[in-house]
């Protein structure tokens, strides 16, 4: 199933509320209105229940201080925002094989990917 939101206030508050039926993986732009997509990580990864989500940022940003932080704040792969509709569709397949690999292991602990890892294309 796909669910997509308006904002941040409104991811947060259906994140929150739907605890027991998390969705398997959260494509997440920084650039969203009412709370920006660093914020929600950063209240997703303070939450017990909701840091067991795979985090994958999603945005036109590729200043590398930005992707640094965001890797040390905890997100599980980051995608620069591709030009090509084939290019995001390639991208988008390579984070669903990884994760498939890599599910939530029995202590409820996601793994991020090595930081060489941490970034991908969609020309993969």
């Amino acid at each position: 199933h796909f669910i997509a939101v308006h904002d941040g206030e409104e991811l947060m508050q259906l994140l929150v509320n739907n605890k027991e039926q998390l969705p398997h993986i959260l494509f997440l732009d920084l650039n969203i209105p009412r709370k920006n997509g660093f914020e929600c990580l950063m209240e997703i990864m303070r939450n017990k229940e909701l840091k067991k989500l795979h985090v994958v940022i999603f945005t036109t940003s590729f200043e590398q201080g930005t992707v640094n932080l965001l890797y040390k704040k905890g997100a599980h792969y980051y995608i620069r925002k591709p030009a090509e509709f084939s290019q995001l569709k390639n991208a988008v397949l390579k984070v669903l094989a990884l994760i498939e690999k890599n599910p939530i292991d029995p202590t409820g602990t996601v793994q991020q990917p090595s930081r060489a890892n941490f970034v991908l294309s969609g020309d993969l």
